[in-house]
């Protein structure tokens, strides 16, 4: 059974540099898509709200957060996307410099029946 994590971060409260930055989304490298599936991430949507970030990720039972970080640690191209994208990305506030991503915890859900 898939399971789902949510997870946030900031980008620099600049217009031109958020512009870049969905742009560089609209057209992934292959490789990044690449490692993504590769990790056992099954689906991943990213949403924003003025300069937030909203990430949601679908994984398959061989996903697991250490493995992805090995896997991108090793990876030149991953390294190369994830410096790129560290011009757009700020942490957020309360996070220590240079951590990005921050897991959410689920606080609510509704699902019909119950």
């Amino acid at each position: 059974m898939n399971k789902k994590y949510t997870l946030t971060l900031d980008l620099k409260n600049e217009p031109q540099l958020i512009k870049e930055y969905e742009a560089y989304h609209q057209e992934v490298w292959p490789e990044i898509k690449e490692s993504i599936l590769q990790a056992g991430i099954v689906n991943m949507e990213i949403y924003r709200w003025q300069n937030r970030l909203f990430m949601i990720m679908e994984v398959d039972n061989s996903f697991s957060f250490d493995k992805k970080s090995a896997m991108d640690a090793s990876n030149p191209k991953v390294q190369e996307w994830e410096t790129l994208m560290w011009k757009y990305q700020q942490s957020l506030p309360g996070v220590a410099e240079g951590e990005k991503w921050q897991l959410m915890d689920k606080i609510f859900e509704l699902q019909e029946g119950n």
